[in-house]
């Protein structure tokens, strides 16, 4: 008896053929530059936009908790902050863990560890200075993005952005600071 036989007719089919035809649309859509002719950077006639580079996550980012930790009691006194600080009383309710009382944070609501420090976009953040600093992307440029710091003048911002285009690096603040020739 062929083990195939055994295996749902659907799934036999994706394993006989259709499968690889998949990785070779998935391939064409996602890149295609390889499919261009020597038309001066057209597809087939047709103007292409240069593609950023594509995040190498592929795992779904879960965040365990969304919700801050609030402080206790903040909302029953105005002169306490929301911000968090562990009750240290010694007949604390919150401290000592009594049901329906606000929540402490604890090793066990830390996120997946391969997917920490991820942005929304699938890449992690590094925050950079100046063109020089941009450089070490290079070869990492689809695991992290740039941030360019909140410091530097726009004079040095167009260099970082112009040559992260040449890197293909991702910067996730790259309009700001920078105004049309309208608005001035």
């Amino acid at each position: 008896m062929n083990p195939m036989d055994l295996v749902d007719p659907r799934k036999r089919d994706f394993v006989n053929g259709s499968f690889f035809l998949y990785l070779i649309h998935g391939f064409f859509i996602s890149s295609p530059q390889y499919l261009l002719n020597n038309t001066g950077g057209t597809l087939c006639g047709v103007a292409t936009r240069n593609t950023m580079a594509v995040p190498l996550l592929s795992k779904k980012i879960i965040k365990k908790r969304v919700k801050k930790f609030k402080r206790h009691e903040s909302d029953r006194y105005a002169s306490l902050k929301t911000n968090w600080r562990r009750p240290k009383g010694i007949d604390s309710r919150v401290r000592r863990k009594f049901k329906g009382c606000t929540l402490m944070p604890n090793i066990g609501y830390g996120s997946d560890k391969k997917t920490r420090h991820y942005l929304p976009n699938g890449f992690k953040k590094f925050v950079v200075h100046n063109v020089s600093e941009l450089e070490v992307l290079m070869m990492h440029n689809r695991t992290y993005c740039a941030e360019i710091a909140h410091n530097v003048s726009t004079k040095k911002r167009k260099e970082i952005v112009e040559r992260a285009a040449q890197l293909d690096v991702v910067v996730t603040n790259k309009l700001a600071r920078l105004r049309s020739q309208e608005d001035e």
